[in-house]
């Protein structure tokens, strides 16, 4: 079966200004259609067409395969994204709280590490929020790695930080981008993913 555009769990307009329906038109309709577009175009004929994304990048990254890496991870990377976010403002559970808390110093702490390790991270890429070693841990990818692609990484929440993403909203102006969608986190789903099972959440065939 080919990999297919999965629905928004919100409408396009469901963030007002915070990430306008004009991004959504580009960001989703077009750039994450667009790797979808690639990936199918790259898998049909061989023994990768009804295979399931995750399968997908496993086997391109095995094969030093680029090109269908790129195209397979993105699609994932989009789809995980945007079921992090929440247009109404949520905050984290008392047992998610104390995890941050232990683990990266508070919320406020958290934010501020995220915010500056993608407003920092050179050119286009992901900021993370990953389950490491039992712990929470900040961390970067660039342009289409993803921590699906990396034993013992198990994913949370992250941030788009190609251009991309924000440009429409934001201009050049990448921190400000952060700071709004920082207070748009989909708590519940960040939550649920610490049952490690997070890369099976934006998977799909």
């Amino acid at each position: 079966m080919a990999f297919a555009l999965p629905e928004l769990p919100y409408g396009k307009d469901a963030f007002g200004d915070v990430l306008s329906a004009e991004t959504f038109d580009y960001h989703y309709g077009k750039h994450h259609q667009a790797y979808i577009t690639q990936a199918n175009d790259q898998t049909k004929g061989t023994d990768l067409e009804n295979a399931s994304l995750l399968t997908v990048i496993a086997a391109a990254k095995a094969a030093g395969n680029k090109k269908l890496f790129n195209a397979s991870a993105q699609i994932w990377n989009h789809s995980f994204y945007w079921l992090g976010l929440s247009p109404e403002k949520k905050q984290p559970s008392a047992a998610l709280l104390a995890r941050i808390d232990a683990d990266l110093g508070g919320l406020d702490a958290f934010k501020a590490a995220i915010k500056a390790e993608s407003a920092g991270h050179f050119a286009s890429g992901w900021g993370w929020l990953v389950l490491e070693g039992g712990k929470l841990k900040v961390t970067s990818y660039h342009d289409a790695d993803t921590p699906v692609a990396y034993e013992g990484v198990a994913p949370l929440f992250t941030l788009d930080v190609w251009e991309h993403a924000y440009y429409i909203d934001y201009r050049n102006a990448r921190p400000n981008y952060l700071d709004a969608l920082l207070d748009h986190i989909d708590w519940d789903f960040v939550e649920a993913n610490l049952d490690g099972q997070g890369a099976s959440r934006a998977d799909q065939g």
